[in-house]
């Protein structure tokens, strides 16, 4: 399995407001919007994610790492015993992922892209 990106996701209340403040300071442009995420990114591919409330999961993530096998990090989590609060789940904007919550409280999502 292979790591293709690590974004940390920044909970706001005003999605808005936190997107021009992140904008005007780090001159990053919006790469995608769903509304309720919104990905802020450069020229780099350094990004940035800033969300509300996720859209299908009960809690929301502290990072995003999207892999090329999100089968095999399922698995990985799994036989590792760590606690998964959001189950794998092909989800309707094209990403297969799953949560699981490190030993610091953290949640993590793991994600793939539909190919």
């Amino acid at each position: 399995m292979r790591i293709d990106r690590v974004v940390p996701n920044l909970t706001v209340d005003d999605l808005g407001q936190a997107v021009e403040e992140h904008r005007a300071v780090l001159g990053m442009q919006v790469l995608m919007d769903h509304g309720w995420i919104v990905t802020l990114g450069d020229d780099a591919g350094h990004q940035l994610s800033l969300m509300t409330r996720d859209a299908s999961a009960q809690v929301n993530p502290d990072v995003s790492i999207f892999v090329d096998d999100v089968q095999e990090a399922f698995r990985n989590a799994t036989d590792a015993r760590v606690e998964i609060v959001h189950p794998l789940t092909a989800e309707p904007w094209g990403v297969t992922r799953f949560f699981y919550r490190d030993s610091a409280g953290r949640v993590i999502n793991i994600g793939m892209h539909a190919a």
